[in-house]
């Protein structure tokens, strides 16, 4: 299984505003596109999908930003994953005219795979991945983006 690159980016985001998001400054598109070097215009896109599944608020303005809206310690990554992912299968068997259709045990094999692969990322949650050394290193990076801010103004 392979996330795709809208996955990847909806997980940074919410990573990043699980820590950097807890001052007062809220944090910006902007930020969080130069942090990760990520297009701003598809970051927007990744946005939008998060403020419409209620983990991110989002405020329009001088003086807006992005927050958390979630509780990361009930946020788990398998929500998250199924969101942006989809819950579909692996491989459409109907749908390549597969020869084997109805007799393959690869579709359930996959089906498996994936019901684990979800049972294990539902126990993790927000909260336990930006704890410890990456919640630091988010402060870290939050921090420096705001003082180049205000050395640049």
């Amino acid at each position: 299984m392979h996330l795709t690159r809208f996955t990847d980016m909806g997980l940074r985001v919410l990573i990043y505003l699980a820590r950097a998001g807890e001052r007062r400054v809220p944090v910006t598109v902007a930020e969080v596109a130069a942090q990760f070097e990520l297009p701003v215009n598809h970051l927007v896109k990744v946005v939008g999908h998060l403020a419409r599944a209620g983990w991110v608020r989002a405020t329009r303005g001088r003086n807006g930003g992005l927050r958390l809206a979630a509780d990361p310690a009930t946020l788990s990554i398998g929500a998250v994953l199924r969101e942006l992912e989809g819950d579909s299968e692996l491989v459409d068997c109907e749908g390549t005219g597969c020869r084997l259709s109805g007799d393959c045990q690869l579709r359930a094999a996959l089906r498996s795979g994936m019901d684990a692969f979800y049972g294990a990322m539902d126990k993790v949650t927000l909260a336990h991945i930006t704890h410890g050394n990456t919640g630091e290193k988010i402060v870290r990076m939050h921090r420096m983006f705001l003082d180049q801010g205000s050395v640049a103004a």
